[in-house]
């Protein structure tokens, strides 16, 4: 089986394809086109509700929106990868429970930004992506993302201009997908979609919202991010991601904390913790969470030491904690996993929130091929479908 690679389109690409499908849908020029990116999860996963660490770089892969603002309250929506057809909805009538489907990450920011005091009317928007859809690579932020950056511009909000306004929109952001798309999520991908850095990986911390930007070159070390989507689709409105979350935040509370970082500041440590949980389950997920925070602060450490070529430990270490201690992963990812490991990564582990989706693999730059082509066959002899793959570089946020 021959890999397919996933190539991610050059900025001018993926502007005039959302520009032509404006155009052709609305008989009319957009005011403009904008774009955000998609993210892969360096380490750190489950920790973003949890008030903890995570570190996630932008990837090259984008989502491109052509828009044009209108007068009057009515959003008209197009969408490439949704051939259905158009849809319409007032902007007014929008409200928790109100819009299904992809729709609802659109106009959802639009009724965050009302919600906040912002004034946005209505709007036309064509959307066009070469982020995986479905492969926990975040397509979801990237589409709110690109959406409130255009929101911004098209009504002169003046947030997009500075960090601060910026992690602003992040916070609209996570509420439309909380609230009107419906998926409970945290607030990584939504920061990394509109606060990295090329160049970079992004240390957010969960608890207060501040962010470093850490140097992450690879290449320069000989290395690469092999990113394997399995196609084994997650959903995160399945109940799954949400039983999870519930999880960590019984356990808190019984914990008396209000979020599980405390646990991993507390002096008297995890092990304390651990003993005044008497659910096998809430045990399971709090070690995990608390053992990842502190994984992301190790990895970082690294980072700035120079030596990127250790961090495969802790991939690995992860990945262990997420399949038995948190339980998210799943047959495809295990499969990425222990295959790029056989075939010679340093590390491996699944990205994402699970269920399916992708997982990322650090392999020398010139294994690449190699390591990819070793998936690919271990796919077919399980008979599995055949998964795909990208390299991953640190790009830059929403623009």
């Amino acid at each position: 089986m021959t890999p397919e690679w996933l190539q991610a389109w050059t900025p001018t690409e993926g502007a005039d394809r959302a520009a032509a499908q404006f155009r052709a849908r609305f008989e009319a020029d957009p005011d403009g086109t904008w774009s955000a990116p998609g993210r892969v999860n360096l380490i750190g996963e489950h920790t973003d509700y949890n008030g903890g660490l995570c570190l996630p770089i932008a990837l090259p892969h984008r989502t491109y929106v052509a828009l044009r603002r209108r007068d009057d309250d009515t959003v008209r929506l197009v969408s490439a990868q949704e051939p259905a057809g158009m849809r319409t909805i007032e902007l007014g009538d929008v409200a928790p429970g109100t819009v299904d489907g992809w729709a609802g990450y659109v106009v959802g920011v639009a009724w965050a930004l009302r919600q906040a005091g912002h004034t946005v009317s209505g709007f036309d928007v064509a959307v066009d992506s070469c982020v995986p859809y479905g492969a926990g690579l975040s397509s979801s932020a990237a589409l709110e993302a690109s959406v409130a950056v255009a929101l911004d511009a098209a009504f002169a909000l003046d947030l997009a201009g500075s960090d601060d306004g910026r992690a602003t929109l992040a916070a609209l952001c996570v509420r439309a997908e909380n609230e009107i798309a419906g998926a409970p999520t945290g607030g990584m991908d939504q920061a990394a979609a509109l606060r990295a850095q090329a160049g970079n990986a992004l240390l957010l911390d969960c608890l207060d919202g501040s962010v470093r930007h850490v140097p992450f070159d690879l290449s320069a070390h000989g290395l690469a991010l092999l990113v394997v989507d399995t196609r084994a689709e997650h959903a995160l409105v399945d109940g799954q991601y949400a039983a999870r979350r519930a999880s960590c935040e019984a356990a808190a509370q019984r914990l008396g904390v209000g979020t599980l970082r405390e646990i991993s500041d507390d002096p008297r440590g995890l092990e304390w913790a651990l003993d005044k949980l008497d659910d096998d389950v809430q045990v399971r997920r709090v070690r995990h969470v608390v053992n990842e925070i502190d994984r992301v602060t190790w990895f970082v450490a690294l980072l700035d030491a120079g030596e990127v070529g250790l961090v495969g430990t802790l991939m690995n270490q992860s990945h262990a904690s997420l399949r038995d201690d948190y339980e998210v992963s799943c047959r495809e990812l295990d499969l990425v996993v222990d295959t790029a490991r056989a075939a010679g990564a340093t590390g491996a582990r699944m990205t994402g929130g699970g269920f399916g989706g992708s997982a990322i693999a650090l392999v020398g730059a010139d294994e690449v091929d190699r390591v990819a082509q070793a998936v690919a066959d271990a796919f077919a002899a399980e008979g599995l479908g055949a998964p795909a793959f990208l390299v991953a570089t640190a790009s830059g946020p929403a623009s």
